[in-house]
Formats: C-alpha cells, structure tokens, sequence
C-alpha cells in the first residue's frame, strides 16, 4: 500500500502519476470525487494516461483519443484493444491510498 497524497491535494478532475515505489507508473485520478486509479501507459502506444482528458469515469488518451473506463480498465474504442490494469484506492485519515494490483488486466 502506497500513500499518494492527501485528499484535498487531488481535486475533482486531476490526475496524478506515481514512479516511485511502483513497478510502472500509475495514474489516479479524481472523477468527480470519485478515486480511479490505472496503469498510466496505454495500451495502444506510450502515451501517460495522466495527461490525458477526464470525463466522468472515463480517460482519453492524449495521442490518438482511445477511451478507457476507469471502473474496469476496458477500453471503449479504437485504436485501443487492450485494457490497462486496474488498481484498488481507498481514502483513511484524508489520505489516497494505492493498493497496487498484479497480474493481467481483467
């Protein structure tokens, strides 16, 4: 488990991308007070999902406008095909916690 931040350094709409401590770079975000977190790469080609446009619970991509769902990961349209991992959040004590997940995407 990872400490991100502290709740009100996150505001509704931002994103933030953590290195340090993960395997590969993370993006959490903030949808509408609602905590997302993903791997930060997409699938289709090496863009940060970070710098990308928030909309509701969804990301797009800033290269070529794939879509992803924050709740599942699953891509909505091309040119993207494959999903990013997902990752668990919490929020204790008014800080973000990543519990970072492993394996393959679902």
């Amino acid at each position: 488990m990872i400490t991100v931040c502290r709740i009100e350094e996150l505001p509704p709409g931002e994103s933030l991308r953590i290195t340090d401590g993960v395997p590969a770079p993370i993006a959490v975000f903030n949808a509408d007070g609602t905590i997302y977190a993903v791997d930060d790469t997409c699938t289709h080609q090496d863009a940060s999902l970070a710098d990308g446009w928030l909309e509701g619970c969804f990301v797009e991509c800033p290269l070529h406008t794939a879509l992803f769902d924050l709740r599942t990961g699953m891509p909505t349209c091309a040119p993207a095909k494959t999903p990013v991992r997902t990752h668990q959040v919490s929020v204790e004590n008014g800080h973000i916690l990543l519990h970072i997940s492993v394996g393959e995407p679902a």
